[in-house]
């Protein structure tokens, strides 16, 4: 893997550029452990109504802790409307020092104008190289594989819901992660010993596809 620097047509300040080898590179697997804590990766996934209309599912994805930190659904993206995305995706300051694409056409020229004036590396992976983007694109995997293989989309709103309930409700605070030692994105507290007499219940989530556990006093 090869850096190099580039200076977008505005003429504003220079950004990282990559070049890449045609074959896997340790050295780009290093980079990306590397620079975990300070990386995000963002994608669009898209997802069939009952009605065949297609909606397109935007997130963004914390590297080191594989938690969402924002998504969004929409029928028509838009420059602007990634643009926007990203705005309520950083507030007060909060924002990676790097952030990790693929080369869809929906971003165009804006997006790494937007990036550059926040002072955000932009990192566009290869061609069809999806191994280079992982941990987004496996998110986008455990989407289909855990929550949109099982129900029937009924439109956008509808998804909206399906996709907040199983982020806040079971991804990141019940699904256990080998890549976090089993821990989940957002850190839960370590349980206290059972005590004698309290029993363990069983919340549902997206209508019982998943459950998460909690100990209570009987």
């Amino acid at each position: 893997m090869l850096w190099s620097w580039s200076r977008p047509s505005s003429g504003n300040e220079p950004h990282w550029d990559v070049t890449w080898l045609p074959c896997k590179s340790q050295t780009w697997l290093t980079f990306l452990r590397n620079h975990l804590e300070v990386s995000w990766a963002m994608d669009f996934f898209t997802v069939p109504t009952v009605r065949f209309q297609i909606l397109y599912v935007f997130v963004i994805l914390h590297h080191s802790r594989r938690q969402v930190v924002h998504f969004a659904v929409t029928a028509h993206p838009t420059m602007a409307w990634v643009i926007q995305q990203l705005r309520e995706a950083m507030p007060f300051g909060q924002q990676p020092s790097y952030l990790f694409r693929d080369h869809d056409g929906i971003y165009g020229d804006e997006v790494s104008r937007f990036l550059v004036g926040t002072g955000i590396a932009e990192v566009k992976t290869a061609h069809r190289s999806p191994w280079q983007n992982p941990f987004v694109e496996r998110y986008g995997g455990t989407l289909r594989r855990e929550l949109l293989d099982h129900v029937m989309v009924l439109n956008e709103e509808h998804l909206k819901r399906l996709l907040k309930e199983f982020m806040e409700g079971y991804y990141h605070r019940a699904r256990p992660h080998q890549g976090l030692n089993g821990d989940t994105p957002v850190p839960s507290a370590k349980p206290e010993p059972a005590a004698d007499g309290s029993r363990l219940v069983s919340i549902p989530v997206v209508g019982g596809l998943h459950h998460r556990y909690i100990r209570v006093a009987a």
